[in-house]
């Protein structure tokens, strides 16, 4: 772990607290390095330590993001390319300044403070600004892990062009406040600023972050992408797909180095890791199947999340009496097997993940440049217990980009970029089900982690570029017929039902929830991509 300590503000800081709108009663810590900061949350009983002095937060009974508490202030300017719904959902200018004025008014009362300043982006010809003003040490230190560290010289002339406002101890009053909960989280895109309050989960602040770069690089014709990715000498890859579908642990791969875990830019240089850190699931993890991201939950300067512990201080990672959305947040440097930069050059494999409750789609499938971008936008997955609050058991959801909480405009956008690097770099692409077959959710166990990394190297590494590929007639992507280390009889989903009857029918359920959900986008697409999506057998 690296970074500035320091308490004292910069001797003459670019943009004092006071440019914010705040003037804080308490002490204000600035930059804290992370072992201060895990010092000061014990010490004010923020979190305790594992018996290996990791520090251990709990949030309440928020454990994962809340969707429906997030809003982009609706006001001339940049939320005008604001692609608005049911995921995108709008305020109003008044509202945002009533809970501004809460905010800043909770923080000045906070009798500490504490200023993370950060870049989101590795790139330094793309990197944005970023400070985080927060009443929490552990969310200090969790952007301190989360984004890409200042040395002590930028931090005294650091500029932040977003600042996060976080007092996660403010309940919002839907009455007055004009909110759906005790929780707002409210991007101001033209203002620079973030407000949120009334939930202590730590995503919430990465995400904010994150949502505001895919807003702003498209217009400069980078593509923003919730992905991780990681790299060797024969090229890199990418891999995209909701929270839970295995970004994370697919892509810390002890033959590749990572570059990252969740969001990345892809320029026309290369690839490039959004963040300074990971957030790895770490429900029912085990040394045996993920060794480096194990490795992290016993380092000092991680920090765990909602995670119980067993009698003698050691993480019970099967216990998910709290969430099934327990989480870790550790700097990249954790990670031994990396890029040294957080860059890659220009991907040769696009990976989409999905998790398929249903047992419908094949543990690999090879698409085309148009399945491809049938299937980005389509972006189907299923929820995985613990991610958002309520979800319990997986259900089937469509989410553009396979990130749509957090892409701001049209998903057409991000489409075409996408296509558009994919065809100039010509790169393989492929859809991995990491969820189940044999009956799907309820029959079976999720497809093994062995064999789907097994089909993953084997596809990355050329090795399926021999073997006989044969073409779902439903879905028209083409599926290996075999894959050394992976059972044969998995790879074509029918063959493990059963009731082959009932696969038909289940099938064709899927085929029709793809068209229905892609009817949204039908006006915007070439029919080379309409021609993409199932059909009903």
């Amino acid at each position: 772990m690296v970074g500035p300590t320091m308490s004292a503000p910069p001797s003459n800081p670019s943009t004092p607290l006071s440019s914010h709108g705040l003037d804080p009663s308490g002490k204000v810590h600035w930059n804290l390095g992370w072992e201060q900061l895990h010092s000061i949350a014990v010490e004010r009983g923020e979190g305790t330590l594992t018996t290996h002095g990791v520090l251990l937060a709990t949030t309440g009974d928020r454990t994962g993001r809340s969707p429906n508490d997030r809003f982009i202030v609706k006001e001339p300017g940049m939320a005008d390319d604001v692609w608005w719904g049911d995921v995108n959902k709008s305020i109003s200018p008044s509202i945002f300044e009533k809970l501004l004025k809460k905010t800043r008014e909770h923080l000045d009362n906070a009798n500490q403070v504490f200023v993370k300043d950060a870049f989101c982006g590795a790139d330094p010809r793309y990197r944005m600004p970023v400070r985080l003003v927060t009443e929490k040490a552990w969310h200090a230190a969790f952007m301190h892990n989360m984004f890409v560290r200042l040395n002590p010289e930028e931090a005294e002339s650091h500029e932040p062009q977003y600042t996060i406002l976080h007092a996660p101890e403010l309940q919002a009053s839907p009455s007055s406040d004009g909110t759906n909960s005790g929780v707002f989280v409210i991007l101001a895109l033209d203002r620079g600023l973030v407000i949120i309050g009334g939930t202590h989960y730590a995503g919430e602040i990465k995400k904010a972050i994150f949502t505001i770069m895919n807003h702003i690089l498209p217009a400069d014709g980078l593509l923003p992408m919730h992905c991780s990715a990681n790299t060797n000498e024969d090229g890199s890859a990418l891999f995209f797909g909701l929270s839970g579908t295995g970004k994370t642990t697919l892509s810390a791969d002890p033959k590749r180095a990572l570059v990252g875990d969740d969001e990345h830019g892809w320029s026309d240089e290369g690839v490039f890791n959004f963040e300074g850190g990971c957030y790895a699931k770490l429900i029912n993890l085990s040394e045996e199947d993920e060794p480096a991201i194990f490795a992290t939950t016993r380092m000092k300067g991680t920090i765990l999340e909602n995670v119980v512990l067993n009698a003698d201080g050691t993480p019970d990672f099967d216990n998910g009496s709290l969430t099934q959305n327990t989480r870790g947040s550790y700097s990249i440097e954790s990670i031994d097997n990396r890029t040294m930069d957080s860059m890659a050059g220009n991907p040769k494999n696009v990976v989409f993940l999905t998790c398929d409750a249903f047992g419908v789609l094949p543990p690999l499938s090879r698409l085309t440049p148009e399945q491809a971008a049938y299937h980005f936008m389509s972006g189907y997955t299923a929820k995985v217990a613990g991610t958002e609050m309520g979800i319990t058991e997986p259900q089937a959801t469509f989410s553009t980009c396979f990130g749509a909480p957090f892409m701001p405009r049209h998903p057409s956008v991000y489409a075409d970029l996408l296509s558009s690097k994919i065809r100039k770099n010509n790169a393989k692409c492929w859809l991995i089900n990491t969820g189940w077959v044999a009956g799907g959710y309820g029959a079976s166990s999720r497809i093994k982690i062995r064999w789907t990394r097994a089909l993953l190297n084997s596809a990355l590494d050329g090795d399926l570029d021999d073997v006989v590929f044969v073409e779902d007639e439903r879905f028209g992507f083409t599926v290996p017929t075999t894959c050394e280390g992976v059972p044969d009889s998995i790879l074509q989903p029918r063959d493990t039902w059963h009731d082959k009857k009932k696969y038909d029918g289940t099938a064709n359920v899927l085929a029709q929830m793809f068209i229905e959900n892609f009817e949204q986008y039908s006006d915007v697409c070439s029919q080379e991509v309409l021609n993409a999506a199932p059909k009903k057998l």
